[in-house]
């Protein structure tokens, strides 16, 4: 399997789906599940939510906004892989509805989502201020974008995050999933994708206003929250 380009890289996902969620667990040490609960924290507090998840790949984010105390009316979660849809469709039978959808061409009306959740997604689509600026095309007005992304840690961290990322990473999740090239390809995206207050200017361009950057994990993973002013 070649080095997938972004404008494929669903077909590479579809192959890693079966052990997904279980490399998941174990390159981030259990971490994951936790990042994805925080980003319910910070959903809207009106009630009935309408929320859309892109890139819900297996489900996960859209199972941890169902867990928290949110009142959520409905969830769509899209995806270019059907493989790993059909994983979520099994984990999650009520609240939501699934589709094969781009990220870069949301088939919805405008102002239809109260919030738009994105997790570990939009570093691999092809033109990320096209996904933002679809984001906030849907959202309603006051609607909340909520993006976990993996980020680069402020320095000496960084050195050894690289080292994870390069040598650790793609050896240990080669090992699970048997797609050691699915996790190189990750270690490349996050290293070249913008973080922090670059990630920020992006949401800016697009729309959104009253930004926020939430690190984690010693800044390896951010949230970024903007709303639609």
């Amino acid at each position: 399997m070649n080095d997938p380009s972004r404008d494929k890289v669903w077909q590479m996902f579809d192959a890693i789906s079966p052990t997904y969620d279980r490399t998941n667990r174990i390159i981030s040490f259990g971490r994951d599940q936790y990042w994805r609960a925080k980003v319910a924290e910070f959903l809207p507090p009106q009630k009935n939510l309408k929320i859309l998840d892109l890139a819900t790949g297996t489900g996960d984010q859209a199972l941890a906004l169902i867990k928290s105390q949110a009142s959520i009316h409905s969830i769509t979660g899209i995806d270019l892989s059907s493989e790993m849809l059909e994983i979520a469709k099994r984990k999650i039978p009520c609240k939501m509805q699934f589709m094969v959808a781009d990220a870069e061409q949301l088939p919805f009306k405008e102002k239809t989502f109260d919030a738009a959740t994105f997790s570990f997604g939009i570093r691999n689509v092809t033109d990320p201020s096209k996904s933002l600026k679809e984001m906030y095309r849907v959202l309603k007005q006051k609607g909340r974008a909520l993006i976990l992304e993996f980020s680069l840690p402020p320095q000496p961290i960084r050195a050894f995050f690289f080292f994870y990322l390069r040598h650790i990473l793609p050896r240990l999740a080669g090992m699970v999933s048997k797609n050691r090239l699915a996790y190189q390809y990750l270690n490349k995206t996050i290293e070249h994708f913008p973080s922090g207050k670059a990630f920020c200017a992006l949401m800016r361009e697009a729309g959104f206003g009253r930004l926020k950057a939430i690190p984690m994990n010693l800044g390896s993973v951010t949230l970024y929250i903007g709303e639609k002013s």
